[in-house]
């Protein structure tokens, strides 16, 4: 069994209140009050129940976030039935107004956790005799204080990511002044207040006074954690974003992304002491048991298999993605991969991907037809080899669960979701009893926040936007070097066909055949880079920005990182035009370019009474 490290359950003392009142206005509800919590004990609950945020349920509030970076970013539709979510519905066909209740349920969602912060800060202010007990670094009240302080971080710059930096931060003061903070995110002059130094200097603080592990706890986030996420928002401050949402994409930014990193290059590591590294295959990352301490792991949420809830066990809305009637814990089939992505995934003969979406006329056949409910793959067409971790395809064993060809329990309305179906995180059938509870839908498989991979992703973005070379690593010290890397790992494995079926060929050119094989579920190859790929900043880019694609896809990343290049209208806009062949309701619907921040609320900006301002695009 998993080995437990922080509980993700829920510590029931403060909550908000009604969707009615204002976002900031949070009341008791437990038994406990707060004198009742000014001990030792008490904090040790709270900072329990501030890591529980992590967990957030629903699919509009969950951090893996696959409706608002894939779904609006084109890695996947909704699912399940054209009539059920009719807000996701709206939100996929872009069809995106300042009253849909999924914005506001995120809104809040990620304000609590930093009000959870921010109460765990105020506790500590209350007992600075706390600082006289040992840490295992430092002292607890500094430790205390630091975790907090990250966590405020984190959950504000999750609500910039999503509606843009110019949102309320609310600190410590603001907190200890009302139980309402009434926080505007404008100046007297009218002009927008962005807060993107605020969140760097509280994860500058985690940094410098968080331990470097945690012998215990190890689930806990340490001092090479915050580093990460501090090098995570200088990134998007460094982003041009259209020129809105008060960045600076100078070199001067961009050099800070790169001392960051090369800092975690050289001392970070996790809380066993290892350096960070990727994992042998990509696979493993994505398997319960196996993806935990591979070394890629900077940020996973620890689930654990025990707990105080067994609706814990349900986490991360797993539910929303499971087939339907299919596994031992059906679910409602949400969340399928697109057309476009599954076309994205075909290479040519050097194992590399089409740019400039080539793949959308790479084969004059389609990759699966259906003919009554029987649906058969084209598995001739060379891929990428990530393709079959990343999305279910008929035709191809989809875990050790067998191979499937009717569409019976796997797709509800192949008309609203495609024939494309979930796996990067549907548990595998010999999970079950040993990662479950009760046969629930696997807690036990850790969800990535962030992982090594997407750091020397940001890293070679940097040397790209800085047109220049890094610290050496493993071999080599320039941005092609490390988007090869996380290439390069992508030929260590692949799907293996079902024993007696007719196999196919993995041609693993990136490691000079290294991982060749004839026992293949489809044909896969996938090859390397060429310098003269990178040999112009904007090919660089078109080769950084497809492999963030390719290795990312289903992690809630891409809509995000289209926002903050500044390309989201025209890669959108790409994207409808070819899933419209698959898709009827994309037929008349387009993305507007100013859409690189979601629109606040309208309902926190009519009890705000003014103190908030739509953003950009959205007034």
């Amino acid at each position: 069994m998993k080995r437990i490290f922080i509980y993700l359950a829920m510590i029931a003392v403060f909550a908000f209140t009604s969707c009615s009142e204002k976002f900031f206005e949070i009341r008791p509800v437990g038994s406990v009050d707060e004198t009742g919590l000014l001990t030792e004990q008490g904090i040790d609950w709270m900072i329990t129940g501030m890591y529980s945020t992590l967990y957030a349920g629903p699919p509009n509030n969950t951090l893996m976030n696959f409706i608002w970076g894939d779904n609006l970013g084109g890695n996947c539709n909704k699912g399940s039935q054209a009539s059920d979510q009719p807000d996701w519905t709206a939100l996929e066909t872009y069809v995106l107004t300042s009253d849909n209740g999924y914005f506001a349920t995120k809104w809040r969602g990620h304000y609590n956790g930093a009000f959870r912060a921010n109460v765990v800060l105020d506790m500590l202010d209350k007992m600075p005799e706390l600082a006289e007990k040992a840490g295992e670094e430092k002292d607890y009240l500094t430790e205390a204080k630091a975790q907090a302080t990250f966590f405020r971080a984190f959950w504000h710059f999750e609500n910039v990511k999503l509606f843009g930096a110019a949102v309320p931060y609310v600190g410590l003061e603001d907190y200890q002044a009302s139980v309402n903070p009434d926080v505007s995110n404008v100046d007297d002059a009218g002009n927008y207040i962005y807060i993107w130094d605020k969140i760097m200097a509280d994860l500058q603080y985690a940094y410098e006074n968080l331990p470097d592990t945690w012998s215990t706890d190890q689930g806990r986030i340490n001092k090479w954690t915050a580093l990460a996420y501090l090098a995570k928002v200088q990134l998007y401050y460094a982003s041009p974003y259209n020129g809105t949402n008060g960045t600076d994409p100078s070199a001067a930014s961009w050099n800070k992304v790169k001392s960051s990193i090369e800092t975690l290059m050289t001392s970070g590591v996790d809380n066993k002491g290892q350096k960070f590294t990727l994992a042998d295959t990509y696979e493993e990352l994505f398997v319960a048991g196996e993806s935990d301490w591979t070394g890629e792991s900077v940020f996973d949420v620890q689930n654990t298999i025990s707990g105080t809830q067994t609706s814990t066990n349900q986490s991360w809305s797993s539910v929303w993605n499971n087939l339907t009637t299919k596994l031992t814990a059906s679910g409602w089939g949400f969340v399928a991969p697109s057309t476009d992505l599954a076309y994205f995934y075909y290479v040519d003969d050097a194992g590399l991907p089409y740019l400039d979406r080539g793949y959308e006329t790479a084969h004059p056949n389609e990759m699966q037809t259906i003919a009554g409910n029987v649906v058969t793959t084209e598995l001739g067409y060379f891929t990428d080899p990530r393709i079959d971790v990343n999305i279910g395809r008929f035709n191809v064993p989809f875990w050790d669960w067998g191979v499937f060809t009717d569409i019976n329990g796997i797709v509800r309305e192949v008309s609203n979701g495609g024939l494309y179906f979930g796996k990067k995180h549907i548990m595998k059938q010999s999970d079950y009893g040993t990662y479950t509870v009760n046969n629930q839908s696997g807690s036990a498989k850790n969800p990535h926040i962030i992982r090594w991979a997407d750091v020397l992703l940001w890293y070679a973005e940097a040397l790209i936007q800085t047109e220049t070379t890094g610290v050496t690593y493993e071999g080599g010290n320039d941005a092609r070097h490390f988007v090869n890397l996380v290439r390069a790992r992508a030929g260590n494995g692949y799907i293996r066909a079902a024993e007696g079926d007719p196999t196919y060929v993995m041609e693993d050119l990136a490691n000079g055949g290294a991982g060749d094989g004839n026992d293949a579920a489809a044909n896969y190859r996938i090859g390397l880079w060429p310098a003269g790929q990178f040999a112009s900043k904007e090919n660089a880019m078109k080769a950084l920005r497809t492999e963030r694609r390719a290795e990312l896809a289903m992690e809630g990343h891409l809509w995000y990182d289209l926002a903050r290049w500044g390309i989201a209208a025209d890669e959108i806009n790409a994207y409808i035009n070819f899933e419209k062949n698959y898709l009827t309701r994309f037929a008349n619907q387009s993305y507007a370019t100013q859409w690189v921040t979601m629109p606040i609320p309208d309902a926190e900006i009519t009890t705000m009474e003014g103190k908030l301002v739509q953003n950009v695009g959205w007034k």
